[in-house]
């Protein structure tokens, strides 16, 4: 995600098989969905990381990477406002489609934290730790809480991430599966194949880019930028990631 195109060809790996969802998907939470975030940390071979010089060495090597607000979500004063890079990537999707359908940005507070800067009502067991995880705030828009539950009750039924919403403060927890999400992601951009004829890239935006200037660069059209995007308007600001079809 380093190049302003990158093709997004983020393999599933056989040996990860998708978590089974035998507990009622609710976003309450359960001993069930703590075993299973752990055990999908396992698969991984995550580290439990224990220190602040820990993250930043994560970071230094690209285990980690730095997530930064945009114009789509905000990263809320957060002291370590890194993650795995499926979680980097599913915050801009994620936000990108949060804005589109709500109107406001969605607000993360919380991603990586060291096991030695847990706070004291954090699980013993929680998977923060290993940058998989973040937390985001609850609306106070009534329909955009209904949206964002909606969609992470659908993505947990696909078994790529567990949600959990929170009381205190009001948030919802996500435990993020990056090879299954990958594999997800892998299959919507399948998709784009199959509906546009192209093999689908991901686009980061420059300062001075338009959707008809990317479009005519990458031999497609404002319509289906805006179509595979979900965009209802044509506004796009830099550092966002765009689905594009590449050329025909």
């Amino acid at each position: 995600m380093r190049s302003s195109v990158t093709v997004l060809a983020l393999a599933c790996m056989a040996a990860f098989i998708t978590p089974a969802h035998s507990h009622a998907q609710s976003l309450k939470g359960s001993k069930k969905s703590l075993d299973l975030q752990n055990q999908v940390a396992e698969q991984h071979d995550f580290t439990f990381i224990s220190t602040t010089s820990q993250a930043k060495r994560f970071v230094e090597v690209g285990y980690l990477v730095h997530v930064r607000s945009n114009g789509d979500y905000q990263v809320n004063r957060i002291s370590h406002p890194y993650a795995r890079p499926e979680v980097e990537l599913f915050v801009s999707r994620l936000g990108r489609q949060y804005r589109n359908a709500c109107g406001e940005k969605l607000v993360i507070t919380s991603l990586t934290r060291p096991t030695n800067r847990q706070p004291r009502n954090a699980s013993a067991r929680s998977v923060h730790p290993t940058g998989m995880a973040m937390d985001i705030r609850r609306s106070n828009s009534r329909a955009c809480r209904s949206w964002l539950e909606k969609v992470l009750l659908s993505l947990e039924g696909a078994g790529v991430l567990e949600a959990t919403r929170e009381r205190n403060p009001p948030h919802y927890h996500i435990a993020l599966f990056p090879k299954q999400y990958a594999s997800y992601v892998d299959r919507r951009l399948a998709e784009a194949e199959d509906d546009y004829g192209a093999v689908a890239v991901a686009y980061r935006v420059r300062s001075g880019d338009s959707l008809w200037s990317i479009a005519r660069k990458h031999g497609t059209s404002i319509t289906e930028l805006r179509t595979v995007n979900e965009l209802r308007g044509s506004r796009i600001y830099a550092g966002q990631v765009l689905t594009v079809p590449a050329d025909r």
